[in-house]
């Protein structure tokens, strides 16, 4: 829900570039306006819920195109793409990639459990304990998660001034942080289902500790963005330097 409010404070990032560029229309906007309409009917009519939600988004930017140009839609191809992240993901790929991460998850988390003295057994993705067991669910995956992350570290790419390796990498490091913090999580839940029971895993504090850890991948990425800014900026002065020697 968040996405299309972040889109529109990049928009009014770019409000002064907006004003002095010059308005125009291209035809291209209007094939690919057509195109999408076309494609949101047809996915529409078969249930295909993915495409047609993302052929709102296309018809938006072909109507941005017919309609102010070429040089209005290169200052606004960043938000309106960025819309993209507010579709949720198709349940047949969240089926598809769910199920190994719980598995992943699961097993990890019995192995960090147990080296804290905890007795646990694991079965597929249920974890049982001497009082209590627990599942992994679905929604403990951690899908959401990198799905979130990944989001965030798109702003930070778009925000970092540095070369395609760097924004790369910020890319690729939100799918290991995702996973990393969701195995967090569901070891902090096994360590609250041991001590306290299944009523304390399962209450404010399963939902708490899942708004924690998101905060602290935030704060990770973030981090990782400060250094790779900082990283760029000194090997840009050390090239000026070089120059002017």
């Amino acid at each position: 829900m968040l996405v299309p409010l972040i889109s529109v404070y990049f928009i009014w990032q770019k409000k002064e570039e907006l004003k002095s560029a010059v308005i125009s229309n291209s035809n291209w906007g209007a094939v690919i306006l057509i195109i999408s309409m076309g494609l949101y009917l047809v996915s529409y009519a078969g249930s295909l819920a993915f495409v047609s939600r993302s052929m709102i988004i296309f018809s938006l930017v072909g109507l941005m195109l017919f309609t102010f140009g070429s040089t209005i839609f290169k200052l606004m191809v960043f938000p309106f793409f960025f819309l993209l992240f507010m579709i949720p993901v198709p349940d047949s790929i969240v089926g598809f990639v769910a199920f190994p991460l719980q598995l992943f998850a699961t097993k990890v988390s019995s192995i960090i459990i147990q080296a804290l003295s905890i007795p646990v057994y694991r079965e597929g993705n249920m974890l049982y304990f001497v009082q209590t067991q627990l599942e992994t669910a679905e929604a403990c995956s951690g899908v959401r998660s990198i799905m979130s992350l990944t989001m965030l570290s798109v702003i930070f790419v778009y925000l970092l001034n540095a070369g395609w390796i760097r924004k790369a990498i910020l890319i690729v490091s939100a799918v290991p942080l995702a996973l990393s913090i969701n195995i967090i999580r569901v070891s902090g839940t096994g360590i609250l289902a041991h001590f306290h029971g299944e009523k304390v895993a399962r209450g404010f504090l399963h939902e708490f500790s899942g708004m924690a850890v998101f905060a602290f991948g935030f704060i990770a990425l973030f981090i990782e963005y400060l250094l790779l800014k900082r990283r760029s900026i000194k090997q840009g002065d050390a090239r000026g330097n070089s120059i002017i020697g």
